[in-house]
């Protein structure tokens, strides 16, 4: 797709901001909203963002800074999973910790946060502590939402252990979403100006886009992207009210700020921010080039978002309201499965065949097709088909061919499930990967993987598992039919 995003000009902005900011306090406390690194939604809603562009910024700022991550006891108890990935969030602090230190930027420690008990947490902080990463539990914070004397007090904030940090730019992220982050920033306000720091806050804002329209489609996506925790896209009343400026919130930072408003003035003695758009860093907005593209791009988002919705309430892991109210935003704009056209084909080529399908959407435009066969899972099929295409290799040619493949399926566990039977795109992928030691088709054949970067591609079942995977990590934008690939209940 055509660039609609200036990468450069943001980190360069969004990390002249936070100097700015910084510039007001001793200390800030920075709020990271969504994604730290690997920000696939960004990436695919602003054709141009790169992945890690965020890291990036924090990489200009490292010397200053210092990170704290905050995760939830109750989503390591509940092995809360990190939808892009399919990692639970425990698992993902780990393998961001590890990031940042092979970037040379200090992790201070990790929270625990709304512990009260829990197994869960009580072994995740023993693996911490035994790598030598500090850690702290805070509770439930007393008096919540409603009592500020009690909530700024010893009983409250002041019953959290206080954080030792030696950095002006102190960046405070989680996982995922409802992780404690604002929780953990104005405890450790409350402390530092116990200690006459004068520590302020402030939040890394990406979406919604504050200063894009209320029913632009990159914010659209962004009520999509979250309509389980059931976000809606606001006007800041707060911001219009105080400036005459029109300025786009979500309901649960308007609902909010009033407390945090109060709480932030008890503790620094002083009213900074008037509107929660004042409390964030954004400057997407001013880093689009192109609005039609990302128009467009986010629109295709909408979709994207409303299958996996299908999807996730087939499995049983929401309600039928969410897929409902993505529905809504694209009736709203106008959009519909139409515009996508790796579905057609998809469900066209299943209707002929009779067997599951996946379609993928090559960089030329050319749509192809991978089925299910005797030996190989639909994902298999089509990558095969994807890079022999790429390859120019002619249709009747094998990649691998039955004599390949026949042994390996053979050292494969019998199963009650056909689809755990047939060799799945990581076991097809290895074995490419052995024969082109002494086959070069082959291994031109495999160099064309990366060409499949951020094409599209749609299923006529719910893809799991070990293809999936695999999927994401080519970075495949991938949409299912909420449909089970069989009737088996067990391992699905």
């Amino acid at each position: 797709m055509k660039k609609g995003f200036d990468n450069e000009k943001y980190v360069k902005l969004q990390s002249e901001q936070i100097q700015k900011r910084m510039k007001m306090f001793d200390k800030l406390y920075l709020e990271f909203g969504g994604k730290l690194v690997d920000d696939h939604h960004a990436v695919r809603v602003l054709p141009g963002f790169e992945l890690n562009s965020k890291i990036r910024c924090l990489e200009e700022l490292k010397d200053d800074a210092e990170v704290i991550f905050c995760i939830n006891a109750n989503d390591i108890e509940k092995n809360k999973i990190r939808a892009d990935y399919g990692t639970t969030y425990d698992t993902e602090i780990l393998r961001l910790i590890d990031l940042l230190k092979a970037l040379e930027i200090e992790v201070n420690s990790v929270v625990i946060t709304l512990y009260k008990g829990q197994m869960g947490a009580d072994s995740f902080r023993k693996k911490l502590e035994r790598r030598n990463i500090k850690t702290y539990i805070h509770t439930a914070t007393k008096g919540y939402p409603t009592d500020i004397d009690v909530i700024v007090s010893e009983e409250g904030y002041g019953a959290n252990p206080y954080i030792e940090t030696t950095k002006p730019l102190v960046v405070v992220t989680a996982p995922g979403p409802s992780s404690g982050k604002l929780a953990t920033c104005l405890s450790q306000l409350y402390h530092e100006h116990k200690r006459g720091v004068k520590a302020g806050y402030a939040k890394f804002e990406t979406f919604p886009v504050w200063d894009l329209p209320l029913k632009h489609p990159v914010n659209m996506a962004y009520e999509a992207a979250t309509a389980d925790l059931k976000d809606v896209n606001m006007i800041d009343s707060f911001h219009l009210e105080h400036y005459n400026i029109s300025a786009v919130s979500y309901n649960r930072d308007l609902k909010v700020f009033p407390i945090l408003k109060t709480i932030l003035s008890r503790i620094t003695k002083d009213e900074i921010y008037h509107s929660p758009t004042d409390m964030g860093v954004n400057m997407i907005g001013n880093c689009i080039i192109d609005d039609k593209t990302i128009q467009t791009a986010a629109c295709d988002e909408i979709i994207r978002r409303y299958y996996r919705a299908m999807c996730d309430y087939k499995i049983g892991t929401i309600d039928e309201e969410t897929p409902q109210k993505v529905k809504v935003l694209m009736n709203e704009l106008g959009v519909s499965d139409e515009n996508r056209k790796v579905i057609k084909a998809a469900l066209k080529k299943k209707e002929l065949v009779n067997r599951h399908v996946l379609s993928l959407k090559l960089p030329n435009g050319k749509i192809i097709t991978g089925k299910q066969t005797d030996l190989l899972s639909p994902a298999s099929s089509l990558i095969l088909n994807a890079i022999k295409e790429l390859t120019k290799i002619p249709d009747e040619v094998y990649l691998l061919s039955p004599s390949i493949l026949e042994p390996i399926l053979k050292t494969k566990p019998k199963s009650d499930n056909p689809q755990n039977y047939l060799l799945n795109l990581q076991e097809v992928i290895i074995a490419l990967s052995i024969c082109s030691a002494t086959n070069p088709i082959i291994e031109k054949a495999l160099n064309n993987l990366s060409k499949l970067h951020k094409c599209e591609a749609h299923a006529t079942y719910i893809v799991q598992n070990g293809d999936l995977n695999i999927l994401r990590n080519l970075e495949i934008n991938l949409t299912c039919e909420p449909e089970f690939y069989s009737n088996n209940l067990y391992n699905e």
